[in-house]
Formats: C-alpha cells, structure tokens, sequence
C-alpha cells in the first residue's frame, strides 16, 4: 500500500538512462529528474549515459543498486535486467521476463488473454505487407510490436489507402504490428507495489489524431484529467485489469496500463487494454508521479520507494 516512504537502506545509486532507442531523450528527461529527486532524499546518485560498455562500467563503479530509467530497446526488454543480474547489482522496475514480454505486444497478449484482461485482436506482419494492402479491415493502428512512447504508430481510419509511408520507417522485412482500432477514451491506471493507483484519462490536445508521442511528450500536447470521470463499474474494471496485467505478466515495482474505452455515441462500450508498461516515464509530463501525488506522495518519496523496493531475482 501506499503509504510513508520507506528509510533508507542502500546509499550509492547509479541511475541508469539514455541508451540507444528512439527513446533515448526521453530516457534522459527521466533519469535527470529521478537524479534530482533522489539527491533531495539523501542518496549519493550517479547519472549514468548507458552505452555498449555499461557492464564493464558498473563491475568496477560497483552502486549499491541500480535505477532504471532506461526506456525501449535495451533497457525496457530485459537485456540491462540481464546484466544486472548477472553482476549480482539490485534494479529497480521489472525482471527479465517480465520485461520482455511486457515489451513485446505479440507476446504481452498471449499472456493476457487467459488472464482475463481484454485485448484487441491484431497480427503481425512485414512492414512491406502492410504498405501493400489492407491486411485487416479499416480502422486499425500499425505499430513497432517491440517499441514504446507511440514511436513509428500509424492509425489508418476508413477510406485512407494502405500506408505506403511505412515502408520508409525500416527495412521491408520488418515485423509490425496490425490491431484493430478501437474508438473513445485513453485512460491509464499504475500499480505501485501492492496498490493499484486511480485512473486517468489523457486528452491529447486539439489537432493531434491520438496520443502520439508529441502529445506524451511536448509541452502542451495532452491533458491529463485525475481522476478520469467514470462509473463506478468501468472504474473497478480498469484497476482490476490493471492488477491483473502486471500479476500475469510477472511485473515488479511500478507498472502502467493502458486502455481504450468506447464509449462514444453508438459506441460498443468496449473497455481494451493496450499495453503494459514496465518503464513508466519520470518526466515533468509523465503519468505514474501525477498519479502517485494524486494519492498523497511527493516524488521524492515516490522513487524513494522504487529505490527500496530494488532487488536482484525479480
């Protein structure tokens, strides 16, 4: 539960951010603000750009533990939870497996599914193919299956021609992602340890067809409404859902979820979960830290209690 942050028991925290993926500068927004934060609640922090030598680099700095605030490829799929593990150094977030599946949308639904959580159907295909023709009936979305933040998301609605654009985003023969589109609200839902956070619903701001990464991300771009105005059903939905995910999943610490909900004038009331995320951003914009103070905790306190919840073996 939330509640009073925890004392603290580690000392030398190495923030790990940056990286390689196309998230790479939002991953330095995140980390230099867990930096910041953790500095105010005493920790001794290191901010470390993770390159290609980050474990040479932590085998001889040697943190008490690692925080992750690495988001995409690398450090949101399990390879840096793997290295982590490997050097016997505690992280924050989720684990290896739990990581990767979480990461890849193909994979994150088989899991899903039998867990009762409600996904829209999809299938993946090579970029080429999805340029070429319809592969599902208009409306759906084409999306990298392993990215996040809405890099590289297309939404092709009814009447548009097949997105020979794509074909420009990466080799050909890359697999993407086609799922059915599904109409109405954003909304999103965090669990931080045992306790399963109120909703919110993300208006991207006026122009922006959905919540792409300039409305995540650029000043202005979305607004966020906390708590979402549901009723109580659709509300205990959601936060069930939301636990049920990041159970099924096997996620540690902090994850959110997401989901559409339909319910738009003739709409079908449908309620989708879109994805998972292990990485949840720690940016001025982002979406757990305005759902943590919602509940009464600052974000000192916050990635305090990310910080003491670190371990290896997650």
């Amino acid at each position: 539960m939330i509640g009073e942050a925890p004392a603290r028991t580690f000392s030398k925290v190495a923030v790990l951010m940056g990286g390689w993926s196309a998230e790479r500068e939002i991953s330095l927004r995140s980390g230099a603000a867990v930096a910041e934060a953790l500095a105010g609640e005493g920790y001794d922090v290191t901010q470390v750009d993770v390159g290609r030598d980050i474990a040479a680099k932590l085998a001889s700095d040697r943190p008490d533990v690692c925080f992750n605030a690495l988001h995409g490829e690398f450090g949101e799929d399990g390879c840096v939870q793997g290295i982590l593990e490997c050097l016997e150094i505690p992280y924050t977030h989720s684990g290896v497996l739990a990581s990767a599946l979480a990461m890849h949308k193909e994979r994150a639904k088989d899991v899903l599914r039998p867990a009762g959580v409600p996904v829209a159907e999809a299938k993946l295909v090579t970029r080429a193919e999805a340029s070429q023709s319809h592969v599902m009936p208009p409306p759906y979305v084409v999306k990298p299956v392993a990215e996040g933040s809405s890099v590289g998301v297309t939404v092709v609605r009814d009447g548009d021609a097949p997105p020979a654009a794509i074909a420009d985003g990466g080799p050909a023969d890359q697999i993407v992602m086609v799922e059915r589109y599904v109409a109405g609200r954003e909304l999103t839902c965090a669990v931080i340890g045992t306790f399963v956070s109120e909703i919110t619903e993300i208006l991207p701001a006026e122009g922006l067809a959905f919540y792409d990464f300039e409305a995540k991300y650029a000043p202005g771009g979305s607004r966020h409404q906390v708590p979402a105005e549901l009723t109580p059903d659709i509300n205990q939905l959601i936060r069930k859902y939301t636990l049920a995910a990041h159970q099924a999943l096997g996620c540690r610490g902090v994850s959110r979820a997401d989901f559409r909900f339909d319910d738009t004038p003739g709409g079908t009331c449908e309620l989708v979960c879109l994805e998972v995320n292990t990485q949840p951003g720690m940016t001025a914009t982002s979406l757990v830290p305005e759902l943590a103070a919602y509940a009464g905790w600052t974000f000192g306190e916050l990635v305090r209690w990310i910080v003491e919840d670190a371990s290896c073996k997650r």
